[in-house]
């Protein structure tokens, strides 16, 4: 089954024009997540990045809406346990409990449905052409696909992964037809991560392939407001199956626009911080990223 999707998103992306946004942020992220017990200063940040103070702090509050030292001060040593190790504590109740969000507001999706038969998407692509290119985005290198119906693929990778990458997403659709057209597939870029274009009066068009199963966990994702985050076992409620949480894990694993349907918003048992397709850290940078937003 493919359904097409008009969304239209609520959040603010801050790219410079060397793409460098992502790296600096997603180190700083990994050294206070994982060096919270010690507490490390702006200067030593810096250090160990080889970047000067100011750039460290321009970038890191310019992208996340809070700086370095409010972000380590929300993750303290009490706090960072429950949230990444063995207690479990929901991202959600963290967050809260830091000040790292308030509430969440909805994104204005303005959706319209366009299924393909179960034949269709049986045939795995089979006379589907696939535009592609690699773009730098906030969050890595990111390799976009597009149909003439819209938006079909989005991954990230980091720097020298680009194959891997490829190979990742190529693999979903093996009977398609891929063609590299980064003339294509930039403009689809530039709409994603363009906040002044995030309207209802101009919806970003996304074609969905999957079974109709994946199809209503994708469909789930989209209702999650920016800034919050739900379990699996709820997105198995809201889809009518209760019992399926192992499946609906497996269907947001297998989500192929990532970041647009928002599957870093799924969480594991008891609202543990679990496992993302493009890595945890990546995941977690969107999560922390989008709690400053809505802070």
């Amino acid at each position: 089954m493919t359904l097409a999707f008009d969304i239209d998103s609520a959040a603010k992306i801050d790219v410079t024009p060397e793409g460098s946004d992502y790296d600096i942020v997603r180190q700083v992220i990994e050294m206070l997540s994982l060096d919270y017990r010690e507490q490390p200063s702006l200067d030593s940040i810096a250090a160990r990045l080889n970047q000067s103070p100011t750039q460290v702090q321009k970038v890191f509050t310019r992208w996340a809406g809070l700086s370095p030292k409010a972000f380590l001060q929300a993750v303290t040593l009490d706090h960072a346990k429950r949230l990444l190790g063995d207690e479990g504590l929901p991202l959600l109740e963290t967050a809260l409990e830091v000040g790292l969000s308030g509430p969440g507001r909805l994104h204005d999706l303005f959706v319209t449905h366009e299924a393909m038969s179960p034949g269709e998407w049986k045939a795995k692509g089979e006379g589907l052409t696939l535009r592609y290119g690699f773009h730098t985005s906030p969050f890595g290198v990111a390799l976009v696909m597009v149909t003439e119906r819209g938006l079909a693929g989005l991954g990230f990778c980091d720097p020298g992964e680009e194959s891997v990458c490829y190979a990742d997403m190529a693999g979903r659709w093996p009977h398609a037809r891929f063609i590299e057209d980064r003339t294509a597939t930039e403009p689809m870029l530039t709409r994603i991560f363009d906040p002044a274009r995030w309207q209802g009066s101009e919806p970003l068009r996304v074609v969905l392939i999957g079974t109709d199963f994946q199809i209503r966990v994708w469909q789930s994702l989209l209702t999650i407001p920016m800034g919050r985050a739900v379990t699996y076992s709820d997105i198995a409620k809201d889809i009518g199956q209760p019992t399926a949480s192992r499946a609906v894990g497996a269907a947001v694993g297998r989500n192929p626009i990532s970041f647009v349907v928002p599957c870093h918003r799924a969480l594991g048992k008891s609202g543990a911080l679990t496992g993302y397709h493009w890595g945890l850290t990546r995941k977690r940078a969107m999560l922390g990223w989008e709690a400053g937003k809505v802070g």
